[in-house]
């Protein structure tokens, strides 16, 4: 019996290189704005802080079909960014990631930040070190934690399936290859289908992504 592909190649790469491009821009830019926040928090002291931990504690779980929603109706043609024709672009689902990952980038980075003991930033600041000084040694003094974070933050994006098939559309073009097909919406479309090999080869596509991400994660916990 001759050897059958369980799938055309350049599908699967195109939906894994998808999956990736989104989840990877949204980490970008998510940590770019939440390693910010999370060091002003730290190192602020003000009232109301609680709260605002307690905001980000509450968006690290974010129903992400809530999330696909608000994003669809902002982006939608009566929205306010209605003019950039956002609706089913690879933009709209990394939109939707960074609303979901920033949290946990944020929630797992405040914490290693506040976990460093004082003693750190006092000796810091006692040899006359300015505030710029302190937030680096900070910075490598939380730096696992921080990793983590981002890393968690991927986990949840790559994962992701609610809010990238309403923004995202699941759409593929006629030769087959993706537009906003990623890996889990990839996964939904075939078993619906009925081709259980393709969903398969993709599932341990992200199985293996995911347990690289935890491994990562675990190895800079053991440390």
């Amino acid at each position: 019996m001759p050897f059958e592909p369980i799938a055309e190649p350049n599908y699967l790469r195109s939906v894994i290189r998808v999956s990736l491009t989104v989840s990877l821009t949204a980490i970008f830019v998510s940590t770019l704005v939440s390693l910010p926040v999370a060091f002003l928090i730290g190192f602020a002291d003000f009232r109301g802080k609680r709260l605002v931990t307690a905001i980000i504690n509450t968006g690290m779980g974010f129903p992400s079909v809530a999330v696909g929603l608000f994003v669809l109706l902002f982006i939608s043609t009566d929205g306010p960014l209605g003019s950039l024709d956002l609706v089913y672009t690879p933009e709209a689902m990394i939109i939707s990631q960074c609303i979901l990952a920033a949290p946990v980038i944020t929630g797992v980075a405040l914490s290693a930040v506040e976990s460093v003991d004082d003693a750190v930033r006092d000796t810091a600041y006692g040899v006359g070190g300015t505030r710029t000084d302190v937030a680096l040694i900070t910075l490598k003094e939380a730096r696992y934690g921080v990793i983590t974070g981002i890393l968690a933050g991927f986990g949840r994006a790559i994962s992701e399936v609610g809010s990238v098939l309403i923004v995202g559309g699941n759409i593929a073009y006629a030769d087959g290859t993706s537009k906003t097909r990623t890996i889990t919406t990839a996964i939904t479309f075939e078993t619906r289908r009925g081709e259980f090999e393709t969903a398969l080869a993709l599932g341990a596509v992200l199985i293996v992504l995911v347990l690289l991400v935890n491994g990562i994660v675990m190895r800079l916990g053991g440390r």
